[in-house]
C-alpha cells in the first residue's frame, strides 16, 4: 500500500508483528523492574549536566538522523530527550529503537545528561531498555483527543496526549494534599467515617440503595458524612474534618456527577462566621499557592479569556433575604404565594405547580443571584426550612446561621452554626421527614442527647472548588473517570 495511510486494522497488525519479532529475539516486549533516579519532566526542569541517571516513560517523539536518533520520552510530569549513537549503543540496540520500537511504546534508559547544541536538556543514552510494547497508536500528537466522549471515556488518552488535563489533575492532586495540610496546621485531625449507611443523613438527597447479606439489611452509600462526625463531637472531637465521597442519586450535568469528593470539617466551639473566615483564607491560600494570585481567569479552548474571578479579601457577605430583595422587589416577602410565582414570570424564572413559598424564593435565588455570582459572595441567614440542621437565628426566627458561599455561579461551600438542641433537632427531622426528604436518625439524636458542644461546620465540594481555580468548565474535565453511559 505505497504511498497510501495504513488502515487501523494494518496499522494493529504491524504492531503485533513486531512484538512478536521482540520475542523471537529474547527481548521481554512488557519489561519488569528498572529503577529509575528522575522522572521525564523532573529531570528536565531541575537540569544539571554530567549526570549518571536512569529515567523511563512513554516515546512521545522521534527523529532519525542516519546513524542518530533523538527521542522524548514522557509521563504525567513532562518530558526529556534522549540521544542515542548506533557506534556507541551498538547494532541490535540501534535497530530494536528504529526497527521494532513505535511511538507510544514504554522504554527505560540509562546514560549521562548533556546540553545539546541549540541548547536542548538530553540524555547521552548508553543502555535501553523495553517496558511495555504499545499495541495501539497513540491520537495524533497534533490535535490529541478532541471527542469529548473519548475524552472522558479513555481518560488515559486524554492524559497522554492533553497538556491541560495532565496540568489540571496533577493541580487537584496537588490542591487536596495543601488542604489537608492546611487544616492539619490548624489543629484539625482527619478522621475517616463509614461509606455504608442503614439511615441516609446530612443532606436532603436520593441515596444509592444496597443490600448488606450478613445482617439481612438494606444498606445505603452516604450522601454525607455529617451525622457521624457530629457524634465524634459528641464523644470529645473539637476540631476534625473528613476529605472523602458522597454518593448522590440524582442527575448528571456539567456541575454534577452522582459521585463526588467533598470536605467536611467542624470546629467545637465556633460558629458560622468563624468557619466562612476559615474557608476564605484557606481558598485564597490554594489561589495565591498554585494560581499565582487572586485572579483567576478562566480561558475557552482557543485560549481567549471568558471571565476573571476575583479572590482579593474581604468578600462580600450579604443576608439570604437582601439579595432576593434586590432583583425581586422590596416587597418580595410580603407577596402571596401566586403573586410570587407571578412575579417570576415577570423575572424569566421558571417556577413549577407543585413549589411552595420558600421553594419560589430559592428558585428565584438560584436563577438571577447565584448563577449570576461569579467574585465569592457569603450568602448568609438562610431560611429555616433549606438547612434543617443548623442554629435558628436569635434576632430572626425565620432564618438560620448559616452561609454559602457562592463562586463562578455555582455553590462551593455551605457553612453552619450547627444545631446543637436534640429537642429543637428532631422537631426539624421529624417535619422534614414528612415531606419525604430525609429520614429521621435516630441514633443521632439519641448521640445528641448526650450533649454536643456548639460548633461551627463547613462543607466544601472538592470538584467545584477545583473547577474554579482551574478554569475548568465542566466537573467531568477534574474528575478522573466520571460517570457516564454505557457504550
Amino acid at each position: 500500500m505505497q504511498g497510501q495511510e495504513h488502515s487501523e486494522s494494518e496499522l494493529l497488525q504491524i504492531r503485533r508483528d513486531k512484538l512478536n519479532t521482540m520475542v523471537a529475539r529474547g527481548i521481554d516486549p512488557f519489561g519488569g523492574r528498572f529503577d529509575t533516579t528522575h522522572q521525564p519532566g523532573a529531570l528536565r526542569r531541575d537540569f544539571q549536566p554530567d549526570l549518571e541517571v536512569k529515567v523511563a516513560g512513554r516515546v512521545t517523539a522521534r527523529r532519525t538522523m542516519g546513524k542518530a536518533v533523538f527521542f522524548d520520552l514522557s509521563d504525567i510530569t513532562g518530558r526529556i530527550q534522549c540521544y542515542v549513537n548506533k557506534k556507541e549503543i551498538g547494532d541490535e540496540a540501534f535497530e530494536l529503537l528504529t526497527e521494532l520500537v513505535d511511538i507510544g511504546d514504554w522504554l527505560g534508559v540509562s546514560g549521562k545528561t548533556f546540553v545539546t547544541k541549540t541548547g536542548e536538556p538530553s540524555v547521552h543514552t548508553e543502555t535501553l531498555q523495553v517496558m511495555s510494547k504499545a499495541l495501539r497508536p497513540l491520537p495524533d500528537k497534533w490535535h490529541g483527543v478532541t471527542d469529548r466522549e473519548i475524552k472522558y471515556r479513555q481518560r488515559y488518552l486524554d492524559l497522554i496526549s492533553n497538556e491541560r488535563s495532565r496540568d489540571t489533575f496533577v493541580q487537584r492532586s496537588l490542591m487536596v494534599a495543601e488542604i489537608r495540610r492546611f487544616l492539619q496546621d490548624r489543629g484539625f485531625l482527619e478522621v475517616e467515617t463509614p461509606m455504608m449507611q442503614d439511615v441516609p443523613g446530612g443532606a436532603a438527597a436520593t441515596p444509592f440503595e444496597t443490600f448488606f447479606k450478613a445482617l439481612n439489611m438494606a444498606m445505603y452509600l452516604r450522601i454525607a458524612p455529617e451525622l457521624f462526625l457530629k457524634r465524634l463531637l459528641v464523644g470529645g472531637f473539637t476540631k476534625i474534618f473528613e476529605l472523602n465521597r458522597n454518593f448522590r442519586n440524582e442527575g448528571l450535568s456539567r456541575r454534577h456527577n452522582p459521585e463526588f469528593t467533598m470536605l467536611e470539617a467542624y470546629w467545637a466551639f465556633s460558629d458560622f462566621e468563624q468557619m466562612a473566615d476559615l474557608v476564605e483564607s484557606m481558598v485564597c491560600h490554594l489561589a495565591e499557592k498554585f494560581c499565582g494570585g487572586l485572579l483567576i481567569e478562566h480561558k475557552d479552548d482557543e485560549g481567549n479569556v471568558t471571565r476573571t474571578i476575583n479572590l482579593q479579601r474581604p468578600w462580600r457577605r450579604a443576608p439570604y433575604k437582601e439579595l432576593i430583595k434586590g432583583v425581586a422587589g422590596e416587597g418580595w416577602f410580603e407577596l402571596s404565594l401566586e403573586d410570587k410565582k407571578a412575579k417570576c414570570a415577570e423575572l424569566g424564572v421558571e417556577v413549577s405547580a407543585g413549589m411552595v413559598d420558600y421553594e419560589v424564593s430559592q428558585q428565584v435565588f438560584e436563577k438571577l443571584i447565584e448563577e449570576k455570582s461569579f467574585d465569592p459572595l457569603f450568602v448568609t441567614h438562610v431560611p429555616a426550612e433549606l438547612v434543617p440542621l443548623a442554629k435558628q437565628n436569635k434576632a430572626d426566627g425565620s432564618v438560620v446561621d448559616v452561609y454559602e458561599l457562592v463562586i463562578n455561579g455555582q455553590e462551593i461551600s455551605p457553612g453552619y452554626s450547627e444545631l446543637n438542641d436534640p429537642i429543637v433537632q428532631r422537631e426539624r427531622l421529624e417535619h422534614q421527614a414528612g415531606e419525604e426528604t430525609q429520614k429521621v436518625d435516630e441514633e443521632f439524636l439519641l448521640a445528641l442527647e448526650y450533649g454536643m458542644p456548639s460548633a461551627g461546620g463547613i462543607g466544601i465540594g472538592i470538584d467545584r472548588l477545583v473547577m474554579m481555580l482551574t478554569g475548568a468548565e465542566s466537573i467531568r474535565d477534574v474528575v478522573l473517570f466520571p460517570q457516564l453511559k454505557k457504550r
